[in-house]
C-alpha cells in the first residue's frame, strides 16, 4: 500500500487524496486512479484553485460491487470545463502501455483512452498555463510535461527559442546537413567524376568496383561514396561502417545480411541482381586479421567494397586487399570549390543558413575562409556556421543593449563580416600527422630545398614542421644525416654545426631552439654540395652485398698479428708502416679480386681525376 501510495503522490495528487482513493478502489492503484479521475470530471471546478482540504470535501463517486469505478455519464461541455491537462495527459499515455486486469472493464478503458485522446488534441495548447499552475501547486516548481507520444517527446526541446535568444541553429552540423545527395551535387574532384572517367562509366552500366577512396579530410570521400550509390540505389543498397567503433563480427553480419538481400531479390526477379554496398569509413584502422576478413567477400562478389582513409594505403592496407580494389586518389579542394560550396550553405532555403535566418555575408568574408582552410569543406562549413552563430550573438546583444554597430541597421537579415570568420577561425589549422605521409612529406620537401641551395623554401618547410608540432630533436638528427651525405667533404665543417645543432635543442627545446634549428638549416642550404662520399659508401656496399670480389679474406700483410702462432703463419709479413716509409707506394690494400677498384671519386683523392 505504502508504495502505491508514493505512484500517486509522484503523479501529483495530494496524500489525503492518493489515500482516500486506494482505500475505496481496495488497494488496486489502476481502479484508485480512475476513481480520481472521474472524480475530477464529476465535481464542478470553484473559481479558486482546489486545495487539499477542498478536494477532501468533496463526494466520490458511489463504488459498485465489483470494486470498480463506475462514473456518470459526463457531457462534453462539462469535460472541457473540468479539464485537468497535466493528469489526463499523463493517464492517457498509460492507458496506451498498460493492459487491463481482469477486474477492470476492457471497454471503459479504450473509451477513457480515446476521450482523453480527444481532450488532449483540444487543449494542448490553450492549458500549458494552467499545467504549469498545477505542477507548482502539487510539487513547489515546474518540470517538463510528459508527451503523449513517442515522436512528441522526441521533439520536446527541439522547438524554436525564444524570442529573448539570438537565432537557433540546427543540431546538426552544417556541414552534415550540406552533403550532396547526388554525383552532379558534388564539387571538385572532376578527374575522378568527369564525364568521360571511368567511375561514371562503372556507375552508368551498375557494375561498381571495389574502391578505395584516399584523400584528406574534408575532400568528400563519404560524400563521393554515398553519391555514388544513391545514382544506381535500384541495384545496390548502402551499409556504412566506421572501422573506428566497428570490428569483424559487425562485418560479419553486414556480409550475411547481404547474402540473404541478394538470395532473396534473386527469387523475386532473377534477372536483377541486387548487391550490398560495405562503406567503410577510416578503413585503415583495421588491424591486418579485420582487413583480412573482407578479402573473401569482395572475392565471391558477396559485397562491392568501399573504403575511405586519410592515410597512405600503401603503408596501412594490407596488399591482398589492395590487389582487390581500385584506389582513386582525391585532392584538396581548390579555393573556388570551397567558395561554391558555401554560397551553397548561405542561399540553400531547406538545409541552408537561409531556411534558419535571413542571412547576407561579405564576399570578403567568403574568400578568406575558403583561402584559410586548406581545401577541407567541413572545416569551411563549420566555420561559417560558427561565423553565424557569432553575428548572432553580437546583434542580440546590441539590441538588447540598443547599441549600433556592424548587422545592427537591418533587424531582419543577418550579416556576417570577414571579422566574424577570424574570430571564428581564431588560428590556422595544420595539416600535419606526425605518424602519418604528411610527416614524411615535409622532411623529405625541406631536405631537397636544402640540397637545392634554396635558404628561403628551407626554412619555410621547416616552419611548417614546427608549427604542425614535430619533435625538434627528429629535425636535428635528420640535419646530421644531411650534412654528411649532400654537404660532405665540400664543407667537413657541417658535420660539427650540425651536431652541435642537435646538443642546443636538446639543452634548451622548443620553442626556444626554432632560432638553432633554422641556423643550421641556412647554413647547410647555403654551404657547397659534395656526395662523392655518399656514392662511394653505397658503392662499396653494393660490392659487399654482391660479392663481386667472393668477399675474400683479408690480405696477410694487413692482418693484425698479436701472437707468435700468428706472426708464424704469416699475419702481418710484409706490411710497410707508411709513416716510417712515406715515399712507399706500391703497398696494395684492396683484395687481389677488387684491385683497381674506385669508390670515391674526389679531387684530393689519391690516384683521382
Amino acid at each position: 500500500m505504502h508504495v502505491m501510495m508514493k505512484q500517486l503522490v509522484s503523479m501529483g495528487f495530494p496524500n489525503s487524496l492518493a489515500a482516500e482513493a486506494l482505500k475505496a478502489a481496495g488497494g488496486d492503484i489502476v481502479k484508485a486512479t480512475d476513481w480520481i479521475l472521474s472524480r475530477s470530471q464529476t465535481t464542478p471546478s470553484p473559481p479558486h484553485r482546489h486545495t487539499a482540504d477542498t478536494a477532501i470535501a468533496l463526494q466520490p463517486p458511489q463504488i459498485h460491487h465489483d470494486n470498480s469505478p463506475s462514473p456518470p455519464p459526463l457531457s462534453p461541455a462539462a469535460a472541457s470545463s473540468n479539464f485537468q491537462p497535466k493528469i489526463d495527459r499523463f493517464f492517457h499515455f498509460r492507458c496506451k502501455t498498460q493492459t487491463p486486469t481482469p477486474a477492470t472493464s476492457s471497454s471503459s478503458k479504450s473509451q477513457l483512452c480515446k476521450e482523453e485522446v480527444v481532450q488532449q488534441q483540444q487543449h494542448d495548447h490553450a492549458d500549458e498555463d494552467v499545467l504549469d499552475d498545477d505542477d507548482h501547486h502539487l510539487q513547489g516548481g515546474k518540470r517538463p510535461r510528459l508527451s503523449s507520444s513517442p515522436q512528441e517527446r522526441d521533439n520536446y526541446g527541439s522547438k524554436q527559442q525564444p524570442s529573448s535568444s539570438p537565432v537557433a541553429f540546427p543540431r546538426e552540423p552544417l556541414s552534415e546537413l550540406m552533403r550532396p545527395s547526388t554525383l552532379d551535387q558534388v564539387v571538385g574532384q572532376e578527374h575522378l567524376l568527369g564525364p568521360n572517367s571511368a567511375l561514371r562509366s562503372a556507375i552508368r552500366h551498375s557494375r561498381l568496383p571495389s574502391i578505395v577512396l584516399w584523400g584528406p579530410p574534408g575532400t568528400g570521400k563519404t560524400s563521393i561514396a554515398r553519391a555514388i550509390v544513391s545514382s544506381c540505389s535500384d541495384v545496390y543498397r548502402f551499409v556504412p561502417f566506421s572501422a573506428v567503433n566497428s570490428g569483424v563480427k559487425e562485418v560479419r553480419d553486414a556480409v550475411e545480411e547481404a547474402r540473404k538481400w541478394k538470395s532473396k531479390n534473386s527469387k523475386i526477379d532473377n534477372n536483377r541482381r541486387m548487391r550490398t554496398v560495405l562503406f567503410i569509413d577510416e578503413v585503415h584502422r583495421f588491424n591486418k586479421a579485420q582487413q583480412d576478413s573482407l578479402l573473401p567477400v569482395i572475392e565471391d562478389g558477396s559485397i562491392v567494397f568501399i573504403g575511405a582513409t586519410t592515410e597512405n594505403p600503401s603503408f596501412h592496407l594490407i596488399t591482398p586487399l589492395l590487389s582487390r580494389c581500385t584506389v582513386l586518389v582525391l585532392n584538396p579542394l581548390k579555393p573556388h570549390h570551397i567558395a561554391t560550396l558555401l554560397k551553397r550553405a548561405i542561399s540553400d532555403s531547406d538545409k541552408g543558413l537561409s531556411s534558419f535566418s535571413k542571412v547576407q555575408v561579405e564576399d570578403e568574408a567568403i574568400e578568406f575562409l575558403a583561402a584559410h582552410c586548406d581545401g577541407d569543406a567541413r572545416v569551411a562549413l563549420n566555420k561559417l556556421e560558427l561565423s553565424a552563430t557569432t553575428a548572432a550573438t553580437e546583434r542580440f546583444h546590441q539590441k538588447k543593449g540598443g547599441g549600433g554597430g556592424e548587422g545592427s541597421l537591418d533587424s531582419d537579415v543577418l550579416s556576417i563580416t570577414v571579422s566574424h570568420v577570424k574570430e571564428a577561425m581564431q588560428s590556422k589549422h595544420i595539416a600535419y600527422d606526425r605518424d602519418g605521409e604528411e610527416h614524411y612529406n615535409l622532411i623529405s620537401a625541406l631536405h631537397k630545398s636544402m640540397r637545392g641551395s634554396d635558404a628561403d623554401a628551407s626554412i619555410y618547410w621547416l616552419a611548417r614542421m614546427l608549427e604542425g608540432g614535430e619533435q625538434p630533436l627528429y629535425i636535428a638528427r635528420r640535419l646530421i644525416r644531411f650534412a654528411s651525405e649532400d654537404v660532405g667533404l665540400a664543407d667537413p665543417s657541417a658535420l660539427t654545426q650540425a651536431v652541435a645543432c642537435y646538443q642546443a635543442c636538446h639543452f634548451i627545446g622548443m620553442p626556444e631552439c626554432n632560432v638553432v634549428l633554422a641556423q643550421c638549416v641556412a647554413y647547410l642550404a647555403l654551404a657547397p654540395k659534395s656526395i662523392s662520399v655518399y656514392r662511394a659508401i653505397q658503392d662499396a656496399q653494393k660490392v659487399a652485398r654482391d660479392s663481386v670480389g667472393q668477399n675474400e679474406g683479408v690480405p696477410l700483410h694487413l692482418r693484425n698479428a698479436p701472437t707468435k702462432l700468428m706472426k708464424e703463419i704469416g699475419y702481418g709479413k710484409g706490411y710497410v708502416y707508411p709513416p716510417d716509409n712515406p715515399k712507399a707506394s706500391s703497398q696494395t690494400y684492396m683484395p687481389p679480386s677488387l684491385q683497381g677498384y674506385k669508390f670515391l671519386h674526389w679531387p684530393n683523392a689519391p690516384g683521382a681525376d
